[in-house]
């Protein structure tokens, strides 16, 4: 069947349509004097890309009209440079119309056509901002599509300082026990930027808080072990009140009871005595027992300092990946999001094409499931987004009131430039683990010495003053003073082999401490091989993504335009935005990984800024 052109020309823009087609074949546009003007054929439309699908929908919400099949194929002839305003410039693909196609649809004119199958009103150039946050990306914009590349919603980037509000801060009683619904509503949400996050880390975890006590109370240890140089001075005082208990006025008695040298109390005299004395302990030699025991403070106390360094790094890098992870679930977030608009784009043309007798009902309930499946992926992402920013608000020990989200936008953060030979030299000097076994093994070393010590020779000081004063109601007080001063020696001869099984002991300690360090010393070197090698292969996963990401856009926005004009399939479609969605996934998920492997491998190196 010879296919009929009908040529609209209505100012400067030209369409071509095609009257006699297949069933699968879109009907020809017919447009009014409203439409008919040179900017509507030429420049009114938008290009097509899945997060913007509000960009081909008319002012009234209905879906455009489906383009003509030498417009599609003018457009399909163009190169990926090429923009749709120059297809009316080329001629059409007549190969198209030689098809075999089945029984021509009837011609339908503008009056009536079904309000779905109106023509779109005129629309702008631009496509207007779409009510939800785009994917987050740090690519520059693809030849296909003009408009910038989408980024994380927020309010500054990796380098913007933003004072940190007050109210972010917890309550300074650590004790506080919420007892009404009230007090754990959350009422703000803050965006904060990686840098404020680690800086609110450093301010209000507790495991920080936990080791820079610990700090302080070795320290106070050491104190403790240098006190055991300086002499040790008692004040002692007693007074005591006594009298007889039997009063008697028999003489006899009372003179037995003399002869037993018991007060008989006769006359009721009553004793009082006071006493008071100081003493003065001093060891002049203790076989080297306090500079161990001071050594073993001192080592302690740099061992949990070691361990304040690793608990820092630690909190930098949960504190990096709870960060990462936020971004990950708001960008996952955002491109579910797209993927909803672009279902529910999908099942209104699907709807307009069954209304019009161009689609199947099998279309219309394959695009339903289509949307019903991405809604349910939505949900997923949002209960993900809100557990991401819990648990970095937990991290920080913020207000029970306050909740987070990321204002850094999803890119790269920053670049390793060490070779993987000098940063496992490096790692190897800054470790804070390796430092740690070795003051382990230094603390052995001492306790080994003071336990020999306990078995030598001690040689001790004591001094003593005492002051007296006693006396009766009858009697006139009595006062005595005395003084004793004296050196005592001690020697543990035997003590049935304790000494040496407790050297046994930190003997034992000290060769786990050295397995130890061997055992941490190629755990550090896997660490940084591991993250070099995440780093690497997820520096080139960006750049491939980012293209795949293009391809993916151009591929849904022709099988948009296939699908519109009738000679493309919805499974087309649906397949295309499924591809564009994981595209997308992927390039995010490029992105964060390289982020947390970098986190990793400044971790695994150390005493590095994020």
């Amino acid at each position: 069947m010879k296919p009929s052109f009908e040529l609209l020309a209505l100012g400067v823009g030209v369409w071509l349509t095609v009257g006699a087609m297949g069933a699968a074949s879109a009907n020809p546009v017919s447009q009014d004097d409203s439409d008919s003007s040179p900017q509507n054929t030429t420049e009114s439309r938008p290009v097509l890309t899945p997060l913007t699908l509000g960009a081909h929908r008319d002012t009234d919400g209905d879906p455009t009209p489906p383009f003509a099949i030498a417009s599609l194929h003018r457009m399909s002839a163009l190169s990926p440079n090429s923009s749709i305003a120059q297809a009316p410039e080329r001629k059409p693909a007549i190969a198209l119309t030689n098809q075999p196609t089945a029984k021509p649809a009837p011609k339908q004119t503008t009056a009536q056509r079904t309000p779905a199958q109106r023509p779109s009103a005129p629309l702008p150039t631009t496509a207007p901002p779409a009510p939800a946050p785009t994917t987050p990306t740090g690519s520059p914009p693809t030849p296909t599509n003009p408009a910038p590349a989408p980024t994380t919603p927020g309010t500054g980037g990796a380098n913007q300082l933003v004072p940190t509000p007050a109210f972010l801060d917890p309550s300074p009683n650590r004790l506080q026990f919420p007892t009404r619904p009230g007090e754990v509503q959350i009422r703000a949400t803050q965006p904060i930027s990686l840098q404020q996050a680690i800086e609110l880390a450093e301010r209000n975890n507790r495991d920080l808080e936990v080791a820079r006590l610990q700090v302080e109370q070795s320290r106070a240890a050491i104190r403790e072990a240098r006190a055991g140089n300086f002499p040790t001075l008692g004040l002692t005082a007693n007074l005591t009140r006594s009298g007889s208990a039997f009063i008697t006025q028999d003489t006899q008695q009372n003179s037995f009871l003399e002869q037993l040298g018991i007060d008989s109390g006769g006359s009721g005299s009553t004793r009082t005595a006071f006493s008071t004395g100081a003493q003065l302990n001093y060891d002049l030699f203790t076989s080297g027992l306090r500079p161990a025991q001071i050594q073993a403070a001192e080592r302690r106390s740099r061992a949990t300092e070691l361990q304040l360094e690793q608990t820092r790094e630690d909190v930098r890098l949960q504190v990096s990946n709870d960060y990462y992870n936020l971004q990950n679930a708001d960008s996952q977030v955002a491109i579910n999001e797209a993927a909803v608009r672009n279902a529910e784009a999908n099942l209104r043309d699907s709807r307009a094409q069954e209304t019009a007798g161009l689609g199947t009902r099998f279309d219309t309930l394959r695009a339903e499931v289509n949307l019903a499946n991405a809604q349910q992926q939505l949900r997923n992402t949002q209960a993900n987004q809100e557990i991401a920013r819990r648990q970095l608000a937990q991290r920080l020990s913020l207000s029970e009131s306050v909740s987070l989200t990321a204002a850094d936008p999803v890119q790269p953060a920053g670049t390793w430039t060490i070779p993987l030979e000098d940063s496992i030299v490096l790692a190897y000097r800054n470790r804070a683990e390796l430092e740690e076994q070795l003051v382990q093994r230094e603390i052995s070393q001492a306790q080994i010495r003071a336990v020999r010590a306990q078995n030598g020779v001690t040689l001790g000081l004591t001094a003593a003053y005492n002051f007296s004063r006693s006396g009766t109601v009858d009697t006139s007080a009595r006062n005595s003073d005395s003084y004793s001063l004296g050196l005592q020696a001690r020697w543990n001869l035997f003590d049935g082999g304790a000494t040496n099984a407790q050297i046994a002991q930190q003997e034992r300690n000290r060769e786990i401490a050295e397995a130890r360090f061997a055992q941490n010393r190629n755990l550090v070197r896997f660490q940084v091989e591991q993250a070099f090698a995440n780093l690497q292969a997820n520096l080139a996963n960006i750049n491939t993504t980012q293209q795949s990401v293009a391809q993916a856009e151009e591929a849904l926005r022709l099988a948009i335009l296939r699908f519109q004009a009738g000679v493309g399939t919805q499974t087309d479609r649906i397949s295309a935005e499924a591809a564009l969605t994981q595209a997308q996934g992927n390039r995010v998920s490029a992105i964060i990984n390289y982020n947390l492997a970098l986190a990793q491998l400044r971790r695994a190196v150390s005493n590095l800024a994020p």
